[in-house]
């Protein structure tokens, strides 16, 4: 299901320019080239925490400027930065993931969640729940590609 999804958000992006990816093309301020960034960055993210625990999230209540500036260039093309070179990170990462689910002992094993506001306090999630999460994130994000697509040129991933 997720190599599904990844293939979807990939998709969007085929035939466009470095320049094309960077484009806004509706009132979010998402453009193609950040949603995959984006969806790299959550995927790697959740697979430290698999791996390592909360101490891979970072912690929220230490986020400085820098850092919230930081999150915020993930949802964008930053100059130098191609599409060529996004997809390559992403594929880094998914192959990671993909070597992760397969060679895990339990899809059982929990890791406490990080303190954060969007999270329940005390909580915790299996590797299981991690990755449905993944493919959860990857799915929603695209479909925001698909839109942002259609509204740059027309072109539909599906129908």
């Amino acid at each position: 299901m997720l190599g599904k999804h990844r293939h979807f958000l990939r998709f969007t992006t085929r035939d466009l320019t470095d320049e094309q990816v960077g484009l806004r093309t509706t009132a979010s301020e998402l453009c193609l080239g950040g949603l995959i960034k984006h969806v790299t960055s959550v995927e790697r993210g959740w697979a430290d925490f698999i791996v390592e625990g909360p101490s891979a999230m970072g912690d929220f209540d230490s986020m400085t400027e820098a850092d919230f500036a930081q999150r915020e260039n993930e949802f964008r093309m930053l100059p130098g930065e191609t599409l060529a070179g996004v997809l390559a990170d992403y594929d880094a990462v998914a192959r990671r993931t993909d070597e992760l689910v397969a060679t895990l002992p339990d899809l059982s094993a929990t890791q406490p969640l990080p303190k954060a506001p969007w999270f329940e306090p005390g909580g915790a999630w299996s590797a299981r729940r991690v990755f449905m999460h993944i493919i959860a994130e990857t799915a929603q994000h695209s479909g925001h590609a698909d839109i942002i697509r259609e509204s740059l040129d027309g072109a539909k991933s599906m129908g």
